[in-house]
């Protein structure tokens, strides 16, 4: 069978078609709210808006305070504009700080949603004890962040630990995972994947879960190969959630502050030390709140350009 016929199989499954037919109402049209519900929902919401600004907008209004002055944690000190931000800017440890937040940030996102998305695609499928498995691939998630960063310390803290252990006794060498610069941000990233995938699996099982499988059949009935199906029908009709879970898990890692702290403190000589490690050191151990505020600031707009980025690719993705 031609790849044409192929292709206009697959856009006839993404539209819910049957492979003769020829028209169609989507399996994802969405009915329209009257006006008396929106506005019902309006007010239903408000309480709870209101609420959410009074309760961040004080301690934003605080925090500007503080990054355009030259105080501490009990004063707050002389007014002193931008220059908190420009001593921020120029520093060469905010920017060492910044790369390997971008760092950790992408082998976070892209790493746990592609263990996740492999992970949610094979519980589709039967295989034996799922129930059970399901459960022991929530338990990172699960896990208090304490106990799974004391566990994997266990593993990888020492040269007698467990893995550089097993290293050793294959003639491997003796790896300091933790006092490495380099093994050390790789091992930090590492352990970010692995208490991150149960959330992005849920996301995509939850997302799959809503495509019908007469789409799958229609696709096979065309001609459609498994990889075509995957790309051209999976990836297009979970994308709304695929986006969600990027701009949620991209907010989780430039803000993840116990999985650093816990495991290397930000060392070795700061290898793994992110933006937000490095705000709470400025304020709490350097006492230079306008400093560690100011570069909490520029987190926060950051983070808001990327949602905004993510939140339009959402607004693309419908399926057509």
């Amino acid at each position: 069978m031609s790849s044409t016929t192929a292709q206009s199989g697959l856009a006839r499954a993404r539209k819910g078609l049957a492979p003769g037919g020829a028209g169609g109402g989507s399996l994802n049209r969405k009915s329209k709210l009257s006006a008396q519900t929106s506005r019902t929902f309006f007010w239903l919401l408000l309480p709870s808006v209101i609420l959410l600004v009074l309760i961040h907008g004080y301690p934003l209004f605080q925090a500007g305070i503080q990054a355009t002055h030259d105080g501490n944690l009990i004063a707050t000190g002389n007014f002193v504009g931008i220059e908190n931000f420009q001593q921020v800017l120029s520093s060469p440890a905010f920017w060492k700080a910044a790369q390997f937040t971008l760092w950790f940030t992408i082998v976070g996102v892209f790493g746990s949603w592609a263990v996740g998305l492999g992970l949610a695609l094979l519980l589709r499928t039967k295989i034996p004890a799922g129930g059970t498995f399901k459960v022991l691939l929530l338990l990172p998630w699960v896990v208090p962040i304490v106990v799974s960063s004391t566990a994997w310390n266990w593993l990888v803290a020492t040269p007698d630990s467990l893995i550089p252990s097993i290293f050793r006794n294959l003639g491997l060498g003796t790896p300091l995972f933790l006092a490495d610069p380099t093994l050390a941000a790789v091992t930090v990233m590492i352990f970010k994947v692995w208490v991150s995938f149960p959330f992005m699996m849920m996301m995509i099982s939850a997302a799959l879960a809503s495509v019908d499988s007469t789409v799958y059949e229609a696709a096979s009935m065309d001609g459609a190969s498994r990889f075509q199906q995957f790309t051209q029908i999976t990836l297009p009709l979970i994308a709304r959630s695929t986006y969600i879970s990027w701009i949620l898990m991209t907010i989780f890692c430039v803000n993840d502050f116990p999985t650093i702290y816990l495991l290397t403190g930000g060392g070795p000589v700061d290898a793994t030390t992110s933006l937000v490690v490095l705000a709470y050191r400025t304020v709490f151990q350097d006492f230079a709140t306008g400093p560690g505020v100011a570069i909490a600031f520029l987190m926060t707009i950051t983070l808001v350009v990327v949602s905004v980025i993510l939140y339009r690719q959402i607004r693309k993705s419908s399926v057509e």
